[in-house]
């Protein structure tokens, strides 16, 4: 699987090879963890970047790059989740995000299609235009100068009345990553290809890395898109969701160059992107959200997104390129930066992005400087890890409930009866008395068999056929056809079966 921004400029740095200390010490390289390195070297202080793979492995280069502060959780629900006050710095902060890294892109001269575009919600059926009026209402109040028009400025299809939101922007993700890499200067030191495998808490964090490296620092920030060190705590207060993207070429000018979503659930969201072609542009469709290891053919939201968008946009051309992110949905709809709960003070987490990462992420990268430089900040209240957001307790149960009821797979018969079942590209959970065991056939036809249970808290994974990844249902965590780890919250691989040839 690919995305639109794969053909970017790959930056190399080398792994870690010695034990080092430093002043701060930040595990992932996505924006949250560069802007973050970045304002901390800014400051003078000595900072590590661990990345666990290459730049721009992550999600970062997995997003359709909006850059918004029109919410996906919306201003009416988050009004009632964290009043009128927190709804009001949450526009701030995320209009902040979006100047910042404007801002910076000039700073550096970071050529990565930086531009600013308006926005348009539109109702997904007639039957949402009162939860349209109520958005409109709470996105005024929050201090956004947002608008009404009649219909979104295309050419084919009627969406009715929506709200525009002024000023927001696109980019290039993975040219502004790569750009914040070369910037950090000789405060800061980015490490490629260096697994962290602990964090040992204390007045001086220790990490151990997989090769057995050490780095010491006064402060560590897990901005990993979820924290790893962390077993229980973070995990009931937020939910992994996979969310789906096509690429459509367009005739130029059919749609004005804007950033797009609809008020379904689970909700749709376009952009366009430049096309080598000059006759033409790139439509990027989004959505079909679930939860991850959820849903049993991943191929669906695909079909499902080129159906919504043939619809609307009949015009377009033979789907492009196409991939999937994971998105972590928080209960009470905003993103958890700042001091991780139950650990020592000098210890920092970024987590929660919410469908928002890349403002999510720059946010992080203003909050924790202000708070590793000891300064007050007016957002830290708001995205506190530790806080506890009362109005959102029935999503709180919601959530936890349908991670618990996943446990029950291990009651469950096997998805295949034999290895024999498997036809390349398949995968399958196999019973093996009470063992359960994740095997899948390649493309060569080679078979890769491990423990099909997630070392985090112990839940069966299921196959992700597009991907061809073993998926947590309970809490998202994501493995290779080989049971390597790609996503948290598992810190270790599924355990891998030795005799393969005694698999069923």
């Amino acid at each position: 699987m690919v995305s639109l921004w794969d053909a970017a400029e790959r930056a190399d740095f080398p792994s870690l090879q010695d034990n080092v200390r430093c002043d701060v010490a930040i595990v992932g390289a996505g924006i949250a963890g560069l802007t973050t390195a970045y304002k901390l070297a800014k400051e003078g202080a000595s900072v590590c970047v661990l990345e666990e793979s290459f730049l721009g492995r992550g999600e970062t280069g997995l997003t359709s790059a909006h850059l918004s502060n029109a919410l996906d959780d919306r201003y009416w629900k988050l009004e009632k989740l964290h009043g009128a006050i927190g709804a009001k710095l949450a526009a701030n902060s995320h209009t902040a995000a979006i100047d910042t890294i404007g801002r910076i892109a000039d700073e550096l001269n970071i050529q990565c299609d930086y531009e600013r575009v308006p926005g348009y919600l539109f109702a997904h059926d007639p039957s949402a235009l009162d939860e349209l009026k109520q958005e409109f209402a709470a996105a005024h109040r929050a201090g956004l100068s947002v608008s009404w028009e009649s219909n979104a400025p295309w050419k084919t299809f009627r969406t009715g009345r929506c709200i525009v939101f002024p000023d927001q922007a696109q980019f290039h993700p993975l040219k502004y990553l790569f750009g914040l890499s070369k910037a950090l200067g000789t405060h800061a030191k980015l490490y490629a290809h260096t697994r962290v495998t602990g964090i040992a808490s204390g007045q001086l964090v220790r990490l151990t890395t997989e090769k057995g490296n050490t780095v010491e620092a006064k402060h560590v920030v897990v901005a990993t898109n979820v924290p790893f060190h962390d077993r229980v705590v973070m995990h009931t207060k937020q939910a992994a969701y996979r969310s789906y993207v096509i690429v459509l070429p367009i005739p130029k000018g059919d749609v004005t160059k804007a950033l797009y979503w609809d008020t379904g659930d689970p909700y749709h969201y376009l952009r366009l992107a430049a096309s080598d072609n000059p006759q033409e542009d790139l439509l990027l469709v989004g959505g079909e959200d679930h939860k991850t290891g959820q849903l049993e053919d991943t191929e669906v939201p695909f079909f499902e997104l080129e159906k919504w968008a043939r619809l609307r946009f009949p015009q377009g051309g033979k789907v492009a390129v196409r991939w999937s992110g994971q998105i972590i949905e928080p209960i009470d709809g905003l993103a958890f930066i700042g001091r991780n709960p139950l650990d020592h003070p000098n210890s920092y987490i970024v987590t929660g992005d919410s469908g928002n990462g890349l403002t999510h992420g720059t946010i992080a990268g203003l909050l924790l400087t202000d708070l590793i430089m000891g300064r007050a900040n007016p957002w830290a209240k708001l995205y506190d890890p530790s806080r506890k957001t009362l109005a959102s307790a029935g999503q709180f149960l919601k959530e936890n409930l349908n991670a618990v009821t996943h446990y029950l797979d291990w009651l469950k018969p096997g998805n295949a009866q034999s290895v024999q079942d498997l036809a390349p590209g398949q995968g399958a959970i196999i019973r093996d008395g009470l063992k359960k065991i994740a095997v899948c056939r390649d493309e060569k036809g080679a078979i890769h068999a491990n423990s099909a249970v997630c070392p985090h808290l112990g839940c069966v994974v299921a196959w992700n056929t597009d991907n061809k990844t073993w998926d947590c249902p309970c809490h998202g965590s994501r493995f290779d056809k080989d049971g390597k780890v790609l996503n948290g919250p598992s810190l270790r691989d599924l355990e891998p079966i030795a005799e393969v040839s005694r698999v069923p």
